[in-house]
C-alpha cells in the first residue's frame, strides 16, 4: 500500500461521493509514470462505475517512428556506431525484415551500445569512431540533447538522429480529431511541465473547456487531481489548476526553453501509427545540420503506418482501447518478448498493465 493511506482512502471516498451526481467521466493522463502509479497502486479499482481513467499518447518510445529505428539499424549494420537509450534498445521496427531492432542488430554483428545519458554518448566519441546518438523523448529530455551542441561539447564525428516530440500538440490533436472518444478531464504531465510550464496547458480549459490538472506522481497526487478535475466539472468552471506546484512552476525552467530556440526549431512531425501531428516535433537548427544524422546520411520518412501487422498500439496510446483490448497482449506480446512499441517500454501502457495491473486492488465501502 502507498503512504498517506487513510489520507488517500479519504481523498477516494470524496471521489465517489462527488461522482454520484456526474454523468459518465473520462479523465486521460499523458505522462507514463501517471499511467504507472495509476495502475501499480490500484486506483482504478478505487474509482465508481462512471469514472473511468484512460491513458494518452504519454510515452516517447511507443510513439518513435519505426523509420528512424530502421535507419539507426542500418547506420549500426555498416559499421557506424548506435548509441541509445535502453528503452530504445528492443523498440521494432514495424517491418518483417531482420534485423528489425538494435537488439537484434548487435545480435548480428551490430555496432550498438547502451547509454545512460547523452553525456556518456558525447565522452565515448571522442575516440573518433564515427557515432550517431539515437534522441528519443519528450521535452524533458530534449534539453539534454541540446546542451552538448550549444556549448560545443559534441564532436564532429557524432551526429544526431533526432526524434523529441512536443506533448501539448498532442494533446490538441487528440481532442480535435477524436470526438467519437470525449475527454472530460486531463490530467497534464508533471515531468514535462517542469520544463515548459503549467502555463503550456492553459488553452486546455480555454479552448476546449477541459479541466486540467498539472499532477504530482504520489496516489495522493493522481487522487486529489481527479478530485479536482470531478469538481470542475460539477461546478461547470473548467480552468487549469497545478497540483504539483512543488516542483512545477508558471513559466517553467527558462533556460530550458531557450536552448530548444537556440539549437532547434518546431516542425509537423510522424506519431508513430497516429500520423502527421502539426508543429510536434524538433529537428536542429540549420547551424547544427552538420551533427544531424538525417543530413549526414540522407535519412528520408519513409511514413507513418509502420506499426507491425496486427499491432493495436495506436488505440490503446490514443485511449480508444485498453491493452487487454489487444489479441496480442500477453499471448504474441509480452515485456520479455515485445511485437509492438507499447509493450517495450517501462512508460509504455501495455508494458506497465503487464506488469502491475494486478499489484493493487482497492475495495472501498460504499
Amino acid at each position: 500500500m502507498f503512504r498517506d493511506k487513510e489520507f488517500a482512502l479519504r481523498v477516494a471516498r470524496s471521489i465517489r461521493k462527488l461522482s454520484g451526481h456526474l454523468d459518465e467521466v473520462k479523465i486521460m493522463d499523458f505522462c507514463g509514470t501517471h499511467e504507472w502509479t495509476i495502475t501499480h497502486y490500484g486506483i482504478r479499482s478505487m474509482m465508481p462505475e462512471n469514472v473511468e481513467l484512460v491513458a494518452g499518447p504519454g510515452c516517447p518510445v511507443c510513439i518513435t517512428p519505426g523509420y528512424y529505428v530502421k535507419a539507426a539499424v542500418k547506420l549500426a549494420m555498416e559499421g557506424i556506431r548506435v548509441f541509445t537509450y535502453g528503452d530504445a534498445y528492443k523498440l521494432p521496427t514495424g517491418r518483417r525484415e531482420e534485423p528489425s531492432s538494435l537488439e537484434e542488430a548487435r545480435s548480428m554483428g551490430g555496432k550498438v551500445e547502451i547509454v545512460y545519458s547523452v553525456m556518456d554518448a558525447v565522452k565515448k566519441s571522442r575516440d573518433g569512431r564515427e557515432s550517431v546518438f539515437l534522441a528519443v523523448g519528450f521535452e524533458t529530455t530534449a534539453p539534454a540533447t541540446f546542451i552538448p551542441l550549444k556549448h560545443g561539447e559534441a564532436p564532429n564525428n557524432l551526429s544526431f538522429l533526432v526524434a523529441h516530440r512536443l506533448t501539448p500538440p498532442i494533446t490538441r490533436y487528440v481532442l480535435d480529431n477524436f470526438p467519437d472518444n470525449p475527454i472530460s478531464g486531463i490530467i497534464a504531465p508533471g515531468h514535462v511541465s517542469t520544463i515548459i510550464g503549467a502555463k503550456a496547458w492553459s488553452f486546455l480549459p480555454k479552448e476546449y473547456g477541459v479541466p486540467t490538472v498539472v499532477s504530482g506522481f504520489e496516489p495522493v497526487d493522481v487522487l486529489l487531481s481527479i478530485l479536482e478535475i470531478l469538481r470542475q466539472i460539477r461546478d461547470g468552471r473548467p480552468r487549469l489548476v497545478n497540483e504539483y506546484s512543488r516542483a512545477v512552476s508558471w513559466d517553467g525552467n527558462l533556460q530550458a526553453q531557450k536552448l530548444f530556440r537556440d539549437v532547434a526549431q518546431v516542425s509537423d512531425a510522424v506519431w508513430r501509427g497516429i500520423g502527421v501531428v502539426p508543429e510536434s516535433g524538433l529537428i536542429l537548427s540549420e547551424v547544427y545540420k552538420e551533427q544531424d544524422a538525417e543530413t549526414r546520411y540522407g535519412i528520408d520518412d519513409e511514413g507513418w503506418d509502420d506499426l507491425p501487422p496486427g499491432c493495436r498500439c495506436a488505440q490503446v496510446t490514443l485511449g480508444m482501447i485498453k491493452p487487454t483490448d489487444c489479441p496480442m497482449f500477453m499471448k504474441s506480446c509480452t515485456p520479455e518478448s515485445p511485437y509492438g512499441p507499447c509493450m517495450v517500454s517501462s512508460e509504455g501502457t501495455c508494458n506497465i498493465w503487464a506488469k502491475h495491473s494486478g499489484a493493487s486492488v482497492i475495495n472501498l465501502p460504499n
